[in-house]
């Protein structure tokens, strides 16, 4: 589980046989999804290259998080203002397309913007609906009827081995651990509203797929693997993931960071 650390930035019948010309576009289509190469099919948009820091306001912010918005990451409301909710999406893009991840919106942020890449897909022949977990990159990506429809940054365990002694059921209890997220496939099973108090600290909205280990919201979502070994997930992503993740949904997690 993550502990949290409350500082940080914190959608039948018959139907007709498509013409070839169709066929061979949707052939095309899924190739270059299957790549991870292609660009995303959102509408066409002009980046205002306006340099941005932390701390922005403006109708720039705005229109940069209505993009991102639009693109499947979560910036949180398009209220014009430089936050934690944006500034976690700007990372979970900025990983997506090979940028490296910073606070600061320069050309190469706004030029991907305008022609942006999928996410890699980590299981090509997954079920349409289904999480994705690349901890390679500490990404994951939500499925919908087979297209991403959440992309956020996350941050999984340190791999630090830890021992830790607190109050548990009544009493002081000593708990020892790897601090690992560990790979496989897997699926959801419970989960809980609100915050919930573990023998490892607070998660907010955990959606628990392995053991003990969940998708959950934390106040401190840093670019480094920092957690027990759940998945920590931005405040507002957490929000949101409850009504699109159900129960029995298959849970990939791949690969390994590198710090």
């Amino acid at each position: 589980m993550g502990a949290v650390a409350f500082t940080g930035v914190g959608t039948a019948g018959a139907e007709a046989v498509p013409a070839a010309s169709q066929m061979a576009a949707a052939a095309q289509t899924q190739a270059a999804a299957s790549t991870s190469t292609s660009t995303s099919g959102a509408a066409a948009f002009a980046a205002p290259k306006k340099k941005l820091k932390l701390g922005a306001k403006g109708k720039t912010v705005v229109l940069l998080q209505k993009r991102l918005a639009e693109l499947g990451y979560r910036p949180g409301k398009a209220d014009g203002r430089y936050g934690g909710s944006t500034l976690t999406a700007i990372w979970a893009f900025q990983k997506v397309n090979g940028i490296r991840p910073t606070s600061t919106i320069s050309s190469r942020t706004w030029n991907a913007l305008e022609t942006p890449k999928l996410p890699k897909v980590l299981v090509k022949n997954g079920k349409p609906t289904r999480a994705e977990v690349n901890l390679s990159t500490q990404i994951m990506v939500m499925y919908v009827k087979g297209e991403p429809k959440l992309i956020t940054h996350i941050s999984s365990g340190s791999g630090i081995p830890y021992c830790e002694t607190t109050t548990w059921q009544g009493k002081s209890q000593r708990f020892c651990g790897s601090a690992r997220t560990p790979t496989g496939n897997f699926r959801t099973t419970w989960r809980r509203s609100g915050w919930h108090k573990s023998y490892l600290g607070q998660l907010y909205n955990p959606i628990f797929f392995n053991g003990g280990i969940a998708f959950h919201g934390a106040l401190s979502v840093p670019l480094s693997p920092a957690s027990h070994g759940c998945v920590r997930l931005p405040m507002n992503v957490a929000q949101t993931l409850p009504g699109m993740l159900g129960k029995g949904v298959p849970v990939h997690v791949r690969g390994a960071f590198r710090r």
